[in-house]
């Protein structure tokens, strides 16, 4: 027993490892006896794409976060500038950043400053350059000035001495190459600057072939870590040449802008010259991806457990017709279950039901409603699908219209938002309505569109000020005298509930219930005094009625 006890306190008192912080992280990067890279990065979306696809390490570029900014690298973006970059870069990524410095953004006191605030801020490491304040690229132009050894020496020195964590590194980048004073005068300086206390140098060229820099650091012979950037000798390789010589880091300088600026142009091109979208949409990243670099999964995961619960919301999808317009697609099942992107169309919507907080959901099956079958959701049939319309199919899921709840048209895609305004609007009904419904009748001609007329129609400025009630929905609503498009969304409160019941009882007791739609039960609450409230949104959706609309959803998300 005692020999059991002696063990459990050796493993209580032996100390718990904890993870590397991101300046060890870089400093075990130089000292590795591998060649590690690390990628360029000019944002906190290019920074996050860069630990997504695996880097170690990413270079915040001096050249890529100026030129994203609009400015030339100049120090034309001032210090302060450049370090709400990396403040939003450090935030998105748990992976080492390495600012590009300059030449330290003025004398010794301001690099002292500068290597503080870049602690505060997580930043794991700065290269300095030594040349003069303001700096030049140094691919522009040639014989560019150079500090002077000891002034820079002293620079290092004072940014080694104002650093609180030991692993935080300075790395000194050495211009001699590039400004043609030749290889002893860089091997002069990289061991002054070695001396001065640099964690590492880096030297640069500007030639197109890599026999510089294969040339130092044979001379060199690894007398502490160099740092390459083969951006003008890219084509050196294989990369086993730089091994050779013991290069402990390169740096990927400058490419992920490079190549940003090209998709923009070729895509705001497109756009421009064909004002349409029909040959951009399949070539740029979904806004899926968007969504998932700036964390909207963790978002949502947070709101669960910070917001208000809409567990007990039920929602009603209407997804009993068969979508003959699609033909042989339907043939074995209903166009809700048509792929989209991997996903049947009724999981998408289902899913965007669940993200805003409704997990109670029940669809109204008709055509090949065996089918459907997605986990989570309740199904009931409307058995006389062929026959009737949206209201009898509303009326097959009665048992579901209580309390708060969300119905739906089972072939509709909408961004997230819209359930969210839906359900803090305070009304008994409410409704989405789409005030730019004409542009999407334009892609569309031939598509019939639930028309609105409204108390007041679409103003940015009186959004938040006059509440808007619907009046009519009609098919048939000329569209000169249309405010807009009913979305094919509604909100309904407790009592909103139990008024949409109570009609439609009464359109079964008068025989109306057969082939009415949810305009015919909107039109008959709004004669009995219940108008909807009426939430204006701008497009962000689109329903599914044929091959065409089909295309497209595959490209919305």
């Amino acid at each position: 027993m005692g020999g059991i006890m002696s063990q459990n306190v050796a493993r209580l008192q032996r100390p718990v490892e904890r993870p590397l912080s991101k300046t060890e992280q870089f400093r075990q990067m130089l000292l590795s006896p591998q060649l590690e890279f690390i990628m360029e990065a000019h944002n906190g979306l290019s920074a996050k794409i860069v630990e997504e696809t695996g880097f170690k390490g990413i270079w915040a570029s001096g050249l890529t976060i100026s030129s994203a900014l609009g400015v030339r690298d100049s120090n034309e973006a001032s210090w302060t500038q450049v370090m709400e970059v990396l403040e939003f870069m450090a935030d998105a990524t748990s992976i080492p950043i390495m600012l590009d410095g300059d030449t330290g953004y003025g004398n010794f006191n301001n690099f002292r400053r500068l290597v503080r605030k870049l602690e505060q801020r997580g930043v794991a490491a700065v290269c300095i350059e030594d040349k003069l304040f303001p700096k030049t690229n140094s691919f522009l132009g040639s014989n560019q000035p150079l500090a002077d050894i000891d002034e820079f020496c002293g620079k290092i020195k004072a940014g080694k001495d104002s650093q609180t964590d030991d692993s935080f590194s300075v790395v000194a980048r050495i211009e001699a190459l590039i400004s043609g004073w030749g290889m002893d005068e860089a091997l002069r300086r990289a061991e002054a600057y070695h001396a001065a206390g640099a964690d590492a140098v880096l030297i640069h060229s500007k030639k197109s072939v890599g026999d510089e820099i294969l040339t130092f650091g044979r001379e060199w012979a690894n007398r502490c870590p160099v740092v390459i950037v083969p951006t003008t000798y890219a084509t050196t390789t294989p990369t086993d040449r730089f091994r050779d010589v013991d290069i402990s880091m390169i740096i990927w300088a400058n490419h992920n802008l490079r190549a940003a600026i090209n998709a923009m142009r070729d895509t705001s091109r497109r756009i421009f010259e064909e004002e349409c979208l029909n040959n951009v949409e399949g070539r740029v990243a979904n806004l899926g991806d968007v969504f998932g670099l700036a964390g909207n999964k963790e978002l949502a995961e947070a709101e669960d457990r910070y917001l208000a619960s809409r567990s007990g919301v039920e929602a009603i999808v209407l997804a009993a017709s068969r979508g003959n317009a699609l033909q042989e697609l339907t043939v074995d099942k209903p166009k809700c279950m048509l792929d989209v992107r991997g996903q049947p169309l009724l999981r998408r919507l289902t899913r965007s039901l669940n993200d805003a907080g409704v997990q109670n959901i029940t669809v109204v099956t008709g055509y090949r409603g065996d089918a459907v079958d997605l986990p989570n959701i309740e199904t009931v049939a409307n058995a006389a699908y062929e026959s009737t319309g949206e209201a009898a199919s509303l009326a097959c899921a009665k048992d579901a219209l209580r309390g708060d709840c969300i119905v739906s048209y089972g072939d509709i895609l909408f961004r997230g938002y819209m359930l969210n305004l839906l359900l803090d609007n305070p009304a008994d009904i409410a409704v989405v309505v789409d005030a730019e419904w004409r542009a999407e009748r334009a892609s569309a001609p031939k598509r019939t569109a639930d028309l609105v007329q409204c108390s007041l129609p679409f103003s940015v400025d009186a959004l938040d000020e006059s509440p808007v009630l619907l009046e009519k929905v009609d098919s048939a609503i000329a569209a000169e005298d249309a405010d807009g498009e009913w979305v094919g969304l509604v909100k309904l409160s407790a009592r909103g509930a139990e008024l949409v019941r109570a009609e439609i009882e009464a359109m079964e007791t008068d025989g109306t219930i057969g082939k009415a739609s949810l305009p015919d039960l909107f039109n008959r609450l709004i004669a009995k005094g219940e108008k909807p409230a009426v939430v204006y949104v701008t497009g962000d959706w689109l329903d599914v009625n044929d091959a065409f609309d089909l295309a497209r959803a595959r490209n919305f998300t």
